[in-house]
């Protein structure tokens, strides 16, 4: 079901989803897209404490069959909340208009009056010089920088790329008309701008970026695929709970870390990798209370791990969209997470996997003495390991592997922190 429901969604999707036109500027309502996206985020909030909430329960007491019946209303209920948007939207137009009039009277006066201010102190032509040659887009994008101390920022991005639009026209008009000579300049592309895969390739930050992942989220794949086994170890019955606050955790984190790096990086114009850094940060705590194999360490461990873990999948592809550019993102961001499964088949494959079975193999030995004799002569049944000893080991190195990716991660913060502070800090006035 897991491997055929995805694809069978798809493909009822594609006879139902079609291409939507751009509404007009007189029909763009910010601040009820701000309110559908809060409701969108507490959904998903409510969604996972609900969940939790029902694994506690059924892990404490016995639940009956009704029990189980009301617990699965309740969820289907959560999960249709959302689809409310869309019907009172299609259903009860009057809020939404009533909502456009009041917003309208105010921003969009506003953002109307600072597009005029900046259309009327634009140059009507490019200066004219005999031996400078400018590229058609540096050209632009200066006029662009020069406008954005006057308060371009303040514009939406439709007033924004209607500005834009005006200085290229007015540079085409310029160099028609013999203003400005044109040269073809190529140069690789800066910090911010748009890479194709093999020039982010030949960047030192692509890199950091890339390992920072593999170490995140390959000890994070390590607790994942292991936890089954980590209950076990540690006498616990019901491994599934574990397996289920795990991907709750992780789903939490990947809402919050997103939500904390939008808080960093646009209120703060601090780098985006630093919330990365504190989310790697977590999961080394967490790997450490693994470790310590006290009462209920495993319920502490998933929440840190799981949080952590999943932070990096809305800080990642935010931070290679801002120094990587849009435009070829699809490539870029694909390559990246290949970090992913290469962490994992190195902290889990090789190493959790060997550790394992190398303590499970002692523990073997000293049980059955003759059990090396019957594997030599064929009968070699698979070990089981029990005990805090079966992943301690994996636990430090796991941590330690957490503390590169927060060297990794502050790096890239360091070396990137002129690229927000120019992304992000003009609208904090530094």
């Amino acid at each position: 079901m897991v491997a055929v429901g995805p694809f069978m969604m798809a493909v009822a999707m594609m006879f139902i989803l079609r291409p939507l036109a751009a509404g007009r500027r007189d029909q763009i309502n910010p601040a009820s897209d701000t309110d559908n996206f809060n409701f969108i985020y507490g959904v998903c909030l409510l969604l996972a404490a609900y969940l939790m909430g029902v694994m506690l329960l059924q892990d404490l007491i016995h639940v009956n069959r009704t029990l189980t019946s009301i617990f699965t209303l309740g969820l289907l209920i959560i999960l249709l909340l959302p689809f409310s948007l869309p019907v009172i939207s299609t259903f009860f137009p009057r809020w939404r208009t009533r909502a456009l009039s009041v917003n309208k009277d105010g921003t969009d006066q506003l953002q109307a009056g600072l597009l005029e201010d900046h259309l009327g102190q634009l140059p009507e032509k490019v200066p004219y010089t005999d031996y400078q040659y400018i590229d058609r887009q540096d050209s632009v994008d200066v006029l662009v920088q020069d406008q954005k101390s006057q308060g371009l920022d303040l514009l939406n991005e439709y007033e924004r790329q209607k500005l834009y639009n005006q200085l290229e026209s007015r540079w085409f008009h310029a160099a028609a008309g013999g203003a400005v000579s044109i040269k073809r300049i190529r140069r690789a592309p800066r910090r911010g701008e748009d890479f194709t895969l093999m020039q982010a390739l030949m960047k030192a930050d692509f890199w950091l970026l890339f390992f920072a992942l593999s170490c995140g989220g390959g000890s994070g794949l390590t607790i994942i695929d292991n936890l089954g086994q980590m209950s076990e170890s540690l006498g616990y019955a019901n491994s599934h709970i574990f397996v289920s606050m795990i991907s709750i955790w992780n789903f939490l984190g990947r809402i919050g870390g997103g939500f904390l790096s939008e808080i960093v990086a646009r209120d703060y114009a601090y780098p985006r990798p630093v919330t990365m850094a504190a989310a790697q940060i977590i999961m080394a705590i967490g790997q450490v209370v693994f470790a310590t194999s006290w009462p209920g360490c495993l319920y502490g461990g998933t929440l840190l791990v799981g949080l952590g873990y999943g932070a990096h999948w809305s800080i990642v592809p935010a931070t290679a969209s801002e120094l990587f550019g849009l435009k070829h993102f699809g490539s870029l961001y694909n390559f990246i997470t290949m970090a992913n499964p290469t962490g994992s088949l190195i902290f889990s494959g090789l190493i959790a996997g060997t550790i394992y079975d190398w303590e499970a193999e002692k523990q073997q030995l000293y049980r059955y003495p003759s059990h090396s004799l019957m594997a030599k002569g064929g009968y070699n049944h698979p070990s089981k390991c029990e005990g805090a000893v079966c992943f301690f080991l994996t636990y430090l190195l796991m941590a330690g592997v957490c503390v590169i990716g927060v060297i990794l991660s502050l790096v890239l913060s360091y070396r990137t922190k002129i690229v927000y502070s120019t992304m992000y800090g003009s609208d904090h006035g530094t």
